[in-house]
C-alpha cells in the first residue's frame, strides 16, 4: 500500500505532500504529522505486580501493539529478556516499532531488583558485555547506581555505587571496541564518574550537573530523563520524598534547557510508566520549547540513534496541532510504520 499526507510536517513546520511507500496513494487523514515517535528508554519484557518488577517476556507483544497504535515506530530498549528483545531487535515484524536492544540488566548482587537480573560480580563486566554483544545487543545497559532493597522494593533516600569507576571505564571500552553503546542508569553523584568513563546515554540522571552536561554534549551524548516515571513518584504520601523530588524537579527545569544548549541530545523515554505523548508534555513543561520536545522524540532521537530522519515508511498525524497543547500526541488519526497502516 501506498499513503499520502497532505498538511503541515513536524517539527519542522514545512507545509506539503509526504508520500509514504510505493503505488497508487490513498489520502491519511488528519492536517498535521510528524515521523514514527522514538521510544528510548523502553522496557518490553519487564512486567509489575503487587510486589514489584519482574521479567515478562509474554508482555512484549502487548506493548509493541500499544506502542504502535500510539505512534511510536523506534524503541530503544534498555534492559529486559534478552531471548525475547534480541530476536525482535533481529528480525522487526510487520506493524510493530523497530527494536533495538541493550539485552539484560548488568548490575552486580544485590545491585537491582532482584527480580529483573542474574548478578554480575566487577570483574565478569567485560565478558558479560561481550556475551551481550555477541547475542546481538547493540547497546548495553549498565545499573551504575540504586537504593537499598527491602526485599524487592528500594528504600527512599538511600543509594549505593555498584560498579568502581575503573569497572565502568573497562566496560566502555569494551562495548565501544565491539561496536556497541552504553546506556547507564543512574541517579547519584556517580553520574560525574560514568560521563568521565564515556557512557554514550544516561538514563534518569537526577544528579547531572551543567558541568557533565558540557562534557556529554561535547562528545555528542544523550540523556534521556524518563520525566513520567519521576512524576509518578512525585505524587507518593511521604511528605519527605515530595519535598526532595520537588527540588529535583527545580534542578531539572534547569538543566534541561542547559543541556540542549551544550549539545545533549535529549531523548524520550517512558521506562515501564506513561506515554511518549506524556513525556514530550513533560519536557516542555520542565523547560524545553515545545520544538525542542518534539525533535526529541521525533528527528533528534531518530538521527541519535541511527534511524532515517525523513519521513521514509513511518508517519503519524494528527487533526489537530500538537503544538498548541501537547496532549493531543495521545489521539493520533492515522500511524503508519514501514509502510503499513495500524491506527
Amino acid at each position: 500500500m501506498a499513503w499520502r499526507f497532505d498538511g503541515v510536517l513536524l517539527p519542522s513546520g514545512e507545509d506539503g505532500g509526504v508520500l509514504v511507500g510505493s503505488g497508487e496513494p490513498e489520502p491519511l487523514p488528519g492536517r498535521f504529522a510528524l515521523v514514527g515517535l522514538v521510544d528510548a528508554h523502553c522496557h518490553l519484557t519487564v512486567g509489575l505486580d503487587e510486589t514489584g518488577p519482574h521479567l515478562d517476556g509474554a508482555g512484549a507483544g502487548r506493548r509493541l501493539d500499544a506502542l504502535a497504535r500510539g505512534g511510536v515506530s523506534l524503541v530503544r530498549d534498555v534492559g529486559g529478556d534478552r531471548t525475547v528483545t534480541l530476536p525482535l531487535s533481529r528480525h522487526p515484524a510487520g506493524g510493530w516499532p523497530q527494536v533495538q536492544a541493550a539485552g539484560r540488566f548488568l548490575a552486580p548482587p544485590g545491585g537491582y531488583f532482584p527480580r529483573l537480573h542474574e548478578p554480575v560480580v566487577p570483574v565478569d563486566l567485560p565478558a558479560a558485555i561481550e556475551a551481550e554483544i555477541a547475542a546481538g545487543a547493540s547497546w548495553i545497559k549498565i545499573v551504575a547506581d540504586f537504593p537499598e532493597l527491602d526485599g524487592d522494593r528500594p528504600r527512599p533516600g538511600t543509594s549505593f555505587r555498584n560498579y568502581a569507576a575503573e569497572d565502568i571505564a573497562a566496560a566502555v571500552q569494551t562495548a565501544h571496541r565491539l561496536g556497541a553503546r552504553v546506556a547507564a542508569h543512574t541517579n547519584t553523584t556517580v553520574v560525574a564518574d560514568l560521563v568521565a568513563c564515556g557512557v554514550d546515554s544516561v538514563e534518569h540522571g537526577l544528579a547531572l550537573t551543567e558541568g557533565d552536561l558540557g562534557q556529554l554534549g561535547a562528545r555528542g551524548g544523550a540523556w534521556t530523563p524518563t520525566l513520567a516515571s519521576f512524576a509518578g513518584i512525585q505524587r507518593t504520601a511521604d511528605p519527605a520524598l515530595r519535598a526532595m523530588l520537588a527540588a529535583h524537579a527545580e534542578r531539572l527545569s534547569v538543566l534541561l534547557p542547559a543541556a540542549v544548549e551544550r549539545g545533549v541530545t535529549i531523548l524520550t523515554g517512558t521506562d515501564v510508566v506513561g506515554t511518549v505523548a506524556e513525556e514530550i508534555g513533560l519536557l516542555h513543561a520542565y523547560g524545553l520549547t515545545v520544538d525542542q520536545a518534539l525533535r526529541a522524540a521525533t528527528t533528534a532521537a531518530r538521527d541519535y540513534l541511527g534511524a532515517d530522519d525523513s519521513p521514509g515508511d513511518d508517519l503519524v498525524t494528527y487533526e489537530h496541532d500538537p503544538r498548541t497543547d501537547p496532549e493531543l500526541l495521545g489521539e493520533p488519526s492515522a500511524v503508519v510504520i514501514r509502510g503499513l497502516r495500524v491506527r
